[in-house]
C-alpha cells in the first residue's frame, strides 16, 4: 500500500513538474464556438492566468458575423482583471487579421460608440481596439507553443464592481483568424489543469488549434 502511495506520489510531481515547465498558463483549445447564445463561462479565479485558443470564422459569406463571448464574476472582494488578445504569426496570412476585445459589465464607462452586439441593460463597456490592418506589429515568441505572436490590445486594471462581467471578442475589419485570449497573471495548476496543459500544449506545438489551413482549403472549393 505504502509502495503505491508512493508511486502515485512520484508521478504527480513529475506532471507538476512538467506542466510547470510546459507553460505558465492553463492552455483552453475552443472546441465549441463561443457564442453569444452560449458563453464560455470562465468559473476559476480569474486572476490566475489561462489562455484560450480560439478562431473568428469567415466564410466569406456573411463576415464579421462570429463574435466570441467570455464572462467571469467578480464577488464582494476587488479583483486584478487582466486581458490580451493576441494573434499567432502564421507565414503572411495574419499580417491583417487585428481583432478588438470589449469588457462589458457594471459600473464601466457608458457606451460611446457602435459595437456588433448589444449592451445588457445597465452595463457599461470598454472597448480596446488594435492597430489598423497593414500597421507593422512588434511580435514576441512564446517557447511553450513554440510559435511566435503579433502583441495585441491589453487590459489589466482592479474591478471593484461585484457582478457578472462579458468579453467579446470581434474582427471588425472581417478578416477572420486564429488568436488567443489571455486571462490573469497568476500561476496555479492543480490536478486537471496540469493534465490539461500537457495533452492541449502536445497539440499546440503541432498547429493543432490553428484554423487557417482549413479557412484556405474551404475559399479554394468554394
Amino acid at each position: 500500500m505504502k509502495k503505491r502511495i508512493s508511486i502515485l506520489f512520484t508521478c504527480f510531481f513529475c506532471l507538476v513538474c512538467i506542466a510547470s515547465s510546459v507553460s505558465s498558463h492553463v492552455p483552453y483549445i475552443e472546441r465549441n464556438d463561443y457564442s453569444e447564445e452560449s458563453p464560455l463561462f470562465v468559473w476559476k479565479m480569474i486572476e490566475y492566468s489561462k489562455a484560450f485558443y480560439a478562431w473568428l470564422e469567415n466564410d466569406g459569406v456573411n463576415p464579421c458575423e462570429d463574435i466570441d463571448v467570455f464572462k467571469f464574476k467578480i464577488g464582494s472582494k476587488p479583483k486584478q482583471v487582466y486581458i490580451e488578445l493576441i494573434v499567432p504569426v502564421v507565414d503572411d496570412y495574419y499580417e491583417e487579421f487585428v481583432p478588438w476585445f470589449a469588457l462589458v459589465g457594471p459600473g464601466l464607462p457608458e457606451q460611446n460608440q457602435t459595437l456588433p452586439f448589444e449592451i445588457p441593460s445597465g452595463y457599461g463597456v470598454i472597448v480596446k481596439e488594435n492597430v489598423e490592418p497593414g500597421t507593422e506589429r512588434e511580435t514576441f515568441y512564446e517557447p511553450f507553443g513554440g510559435k511566435s505572436y503579433y502583441y495585441g490590445p491589453i487590459f489589466d486594471e482592479e474591478i471593484s464592481n461585484p457582478g457578472t462581467y462579458y468579453i467579446y471578442c470581434w474582427d471588425p475589419y472581417e478578416q477572420g483568424g486564429d488568436y488567443n485570449l489571455v486571462l490573469g497573471k497568476g500561476e496555479f495548476f492543480g490536478p486537471i489543469d496540469i493534465i490539461r496543459s500537457i495533452i492541449n500544449t502536445f497539440i499546440i506545438r503541432r498547429d493543432g488549434e490553428l484554423h487557417i489551413h482549413e479557412d484556405i482549403i474551404n475559399q479554394i472549393m468554394r
